[in-house]
């Protein structure tokens, strides 16, 4: 098993004393709930807990940020785009697809970062202002991370592009020159601005030699004593050979060309041609690579990984992928000098220059507060099938174990569970199982969402979760009193039990107020009545009144003997069912025929023998049995009279 880097950091509850009182606690998805209990081996006298609340501690808020909303949104559409076109990525195009997946992704950081940047300047609260900086400072560092791991790991550079892109790399995290531009660019006399100097060295820095020459220019056209050694500074700047994207010379004609440049810049330096003007001494010093020259500028580089890029820009701009690890270390030791110790971002990018995928998802999990940026930068990487010989040792791959974790955290909020779906969906060995778990734990607010949690559980085949879902809908609806939603809702599941005691609550309601509720429903049931045999019931005995309805009295009258002589009829409904053939035995003409009055004798006779019988005082009792004793007595009645015409009526059929 795998041993933890260091002491996870402890969350600390307010209120809550851990070391004098015990605490209790259960474990959610995505949160868990933590109270203090009065149990307490030690002291028993004080049997009621100091903080009487329950705290609920989530291990993703994120997923509650309104601005972050927008990075989830937007990265899950890319996320399943880029599972759908793995089959067609092959041959060259491969690698150029996976490129502009990744840019997209950061240009969603990107966004995201910009409108956090917005909200933070917007804040009336300062605490919520730091708060949502400190969220742009992690999404400034997501995204230098993720361009580093573009260039070096998805667009695979090599020797001579590499610095070109680093270079890009840097020009687009280091953007205070910008602001700095416009500035001095805007005052009445740029080249007699307090910052001009600093601009042209950051430009230098960067190796935007065609702006910095631009700048000097200014400064030649205002300060003639200066002019000469500007424009000869001007001229270096102009022909330092780079590797442009365009340019088809070889590696080895550039690096001959660069030593030549190299050779003319030292030449200068130590002819002393800059000597009257410490700036551009300083200048020249720094385009030859000089580290000491270089470090006086840590105000301006601000960061090791900028005085990376800058000493390998004048030092070696060939420099090759695999010798990156010793620049970069080097580097960062010149650069902090021993002062400081790295940081976590530091130790990342390190990872990355040393070609440690591993080592940058395992700080990258470590340093963030979410699962976002390790889940699909470890699946964009997994695509690039960098990552295929790493499996966890609990039986998972990085990918997917990395992509469960994230899509657990989505299903703790209310709306986003629905981009965790698709995630799920796309981990071969764990995701169905996973995604059968948390669908069962989204609260089924509203009748729309509990049909939305249905579509995906249908469209997977979750038979059991489907089933589920229905029982609990129906159940709710049965609580409102809605019984044709309960009815629909227990076929869908196929829940014999809940049909049947959904009916019998359509039977009683009929009892007490003589007519059904749900027609519709009821009349359209079609091959579902066969669930159960109560439903069949209820479907049968709606029929029954729709024909009775119709006036089709003996098909009517077939109909109800068959409900009571079947034994699907409940026996507590059969009064119900003989005093509904009272109008059919009183018609004119003779319904029913002998044999079939038989039969509701029968039946009056079985259920008559079997009722018990009540004794004690009870007036209520007393009344009820009144009213029974007088409906067997019309229907002996009305069965008598109906026999006798049966009887009469055959015997003149067959006489004739």
């Amino acid at each position: 098993m795998e041993e933890l880097d260091g002491e996870p950091t402890v969350t600390l509850i307010p209120g809550v004393n851990s070391k004098k009182h015990q605490m209790c606690f259960d474990w959610g998805p995505g949160e868990m709930l933590v109270c203090e209990t009065s149990f307490n081996k030690k002291e028993k006298s004080e049997m009621v807990p100091s903080c009487p609340f329950i705290y609920i501690i989530r291990k993703d808020v994120d997923v509650y940020s309104q601005v972050l909303r927008k990075l989830f949104n937007e990265s899950h559409g890319i996320f399943v785009g880029l599972q759908r076109i793995e089959e067609e990525l092959t041959g060259k195009s491969r690698k150029s697809q996976l490129v502009r997946v990744s840019k997209n992704y950061r240009s969603v950081i990107r966004a995201c970062m910009e409108e956090m940047h917005q909200v933070a300047i917007a804040a009336k609260d300062p605490a919520s202002g730091r708060q949502f900086s400190s969220q742009v400072s992690i999404l400034s560092a997501m995204e230098l991370i993720w361009n580093l791991c573009e260039i070096l790991f998805i667009e695979v550079a090599p020797a001579g592009p590499l610095l070109l892109h680093l270079l890009d790399w840097v020009r687009l995290h280091v953007c205070e020159v910008d602001s700095l531009s416009a500035d001095v660019l805007g005052s009445e006399n740029p080249s007699k601005h307090e910052s001009f100097w600093n601009l042209v060295t950051i430009l230098v820095l960067q190796g935007r030699l065609d702006e910095a020459r631009q700048m000097l220019s200014k400064e030649a056209d205002t300060s003639p004593a200066s002019a000469g050694m500007c424009r000869i500074m001007g001229e270096l700047m102009r022909t330092m050979p780079i590797l442009s994207p365009g340019n088809t010379q070889t590696l080895t004609e550039l690096e001959l060309k660069w030593q030549h440049w190299h050779e003319e810049c030292e030449r200068y330096l130590q002819d002393c041609t800059f000597a009257s003007n410490p700036h551009l001494e300083s200048l020249c010093k720094i385009m030859l690579g000089d580290e000491a020259a270089l470090l006086e500028q840590k105000e301006l580089l601000s960061n090791w990984y900028h005085f990376l890029v800058t000493r390998l820009l004048y030092s070696n701009p060939t420099v090759k992928p695999i010798d990156l690890q010793y620049y970069a270390q080097s580097s960062l030791d010149l650069f902090l000098g021993g002062e400081s110790s790295p940081e976590p971002l530091d130790n990342i990018l390190m990872a990355a220059f040393e070609f440690d995928i591993h080592q940058v998802i395992k700080e990258c999990s470590i340093a963030l507060s979410n699962w976002w940026f390790v889940a699909h930068l470890t699946d964009l990487l997994d695509h690039c099938k960098l990552l295929q010989s790493h499996n966890l040792y609990f039986g998972s791959n990085m990918r997917e174990f990395l992509l469960l974790e994230y899509a657990s955290g989505l299903f703790a909020h209310p709306s986003l569970w629905q981009l965790g779906v698709d995630y799920f969906d796309y981990c071969p060995e764990l995701g169905r199982v996973s995604l059968e778990l948390h669908i069962e734990r989204i609260p089924l607010n509203t009748e729309q969402k509990a049909l939305k949690v249905l579509r995906i559980c249908e469209q997977r085949q979750m038979t059991e979760q489907v089933r589920s879902i229905c029982k609990i809908l129906a159940m709710k609806a049965v609580r409102n009193n809605r019984l044709g939603s309960a009815l629909s809702w227990s076929i869908r599941a196929k829940d014999a039990a809940f049909a049947t005691l959904v009916s019998d609550r359509f039977l009683r309601d009929y009892c007490e107020r003589g007519c059904f509720s749900d027609l519709d429903l009821i009349d359209n049931l079609g091959p579902a009545m066969m669930l159960s045999d109560r439903l069949t019931f209820l479907g049968k005995y709606r029929e029954f009144h729709r024909v009775y309805g119709e006036k089709r009295f003996a098909d009517a009258a077939s109909l109800l003997l068959s409900l009571m002589t079947s034994q699907i009829a409940p026996r507590s409904f059969w009064m119900t069912l003989l005093t509904d053939a009272l109008p059919l035995l009183e018609q004119k003409q003779v319904i029913f025929s002998a044999e079939q009055t038989y039969e509701l004798m029968q039946c009056l006779e079985d259920l008559t023998s079997g009722r018990p019988v009540h004794g004690g005082p009870d007036t209520q009792q007393c009344q009820d049995d009144d009213i029974e004793t007088t409906k067997v007595e019309m229907l002996r009645l009305a069965l008598a009279r109906n026999l006798a015409r049966a009887i009469v009526r055959e015997g003149s059929l067959e006489g004739s």
